[in-house]
């Protein structure tokens, strides 16, 4: 049986979970993998109130939706942030924007409660983001030394490891998103991250084929490397647009922009090989959803919406059961 295609609804925050949930359905999708951000979730409410978790749930239910994991990737994003400055004091209540430790504070508090509201809603993953107090030394001038980096990684684990016991006692899983900007962000990196918190298994991975693929890492390649630890998985596309005169760092230039070197694409419409993706999942034994993260500055999302929901249902397929050959042994 085919995986159930989700869409995230991050990039649909601005709409209400009801009306997207319409929409959703009306494309073919299986369920909603909800943002904590909009009226699409509030895990405070939800870590607390088993009756809001009800009527989520119920909005979901009226359209035959599924639910199989939340996201809180802006709330974690501020966990490890070096400077938490202006451009994310949108990420916490108001009351916090511009008190860095404040916005963390709230942040190790917030995602806690995100197991919990895990789950009160019956499953059993939070997707998101850690931050990195160490992403700022990517390019090793001034010159960075190898203990900057080990403190890096250490005080990503001192500050996640709490976190992640609230997860244990509430049976739930945090899978990082791989990205640029967080304590992870490839496989040397990933594995990294691992080892800093001792393996433990409340940690895991969102794969995100997209973000490694601009980087020029095989998606493949980490879905190998990390079979066991894939706990969710996005469906974004990315196109490199290399030309000679474009670099991969971007340029300062924002999405959708001319002159950039790579850019965020709608589902078949980059350079991810999505079949070969699929039958990695395959060997790996991920039953998991296909949940699409939309983005893609130059196409209308409600079409890009309803195109990639049926782009991931005709790419993806089960596993073989049976070797092809088997019959040749009667």
């Amino acid at each position: 049986m085919a995986r159930p295609v989700t869409l995230f609804t991050g990039q649909w925050a601005d709409l209400p979970l009801e009306k997207l949930a319409e929409k959703a359905a009306s494309w073919g999708y299986d369920g909603l993998e909800l943002a904590c951000w909009g009226d699409h979730m509030d895990v405070e409410k939800a870590s607390k109130d088993n009756s809001y978790c009800q009527k989520q749930l119920a909005i979901l239910k009226k359209h035959n939706l599924k639910l199989f994991a939340i996201s809180h990737h802006l709330a974690g994003q501020l966990v490890c942030d070096l400077n938490n400055d202006s451009r994310s004091d949108g990420f916490a209540p108001a009351d916090c924007a511009g008190d860095a430790e404040k916005k963390r504070k709230w942040a190790v508090k917030t995602m806690k409660n995100a197991a919990k509201a895990a789950k009160n809603l019956g499953i059993k993953v939070v997707n998101g983001f850690t931050g990195s107090s160490i992403w700022h030394m990517l390019y090793s001038f001034p010159p960075v030394s190898d203990k900057m980096i080990e403190d890096g990684f250490a005080y990503f684990a001192k500050m996640w490891n709490p976190i992640l016991d609230v997860f244990d006692e509430c049976g739930v899983k945090f899978a990082l998103e791989v990205h640029p900007t967080e304590i992870a962000f490839d496989i040397i990196t990933a594995k990294r991250a691992l080892e800093a918190l001792g393996s433990r298994s409340a940690f895991g991975f969102n794969f995100d084929p997209s973000h490694l693929h601009w980087q020029m890492v095989d998606p493949v390649c980490f879905i190998n490397e990390f079979a066991d630890r894939i706990y969710h998985v996005h469906m974004k596309d990315a196109a490199l647009q290399l030309n000679g005169r474009t670099g991969s760092l971007a340029s300062h230039l924002n999405f959708g922009k001319a002159g950039r070197g790579w850019d965020f694409r709608s589902l078949g419409h980059g350079g991810v090989n999505f079949e070969e993706i699929i039958r990695a999942l395959n060997r790996s034994g991920y039953r998991g959803p296909l949940s699409v993260e939309w983005e893609d500055c130059g196409m209308d999302r409600e079409h890009g919406a309803k195109e990639a929901c049926q782009f991931v249902k005709k790419v993806d397929f089960a596993p073989s059961q049976v070797a092809f050959d088997a019959a040749f042994d009667k």
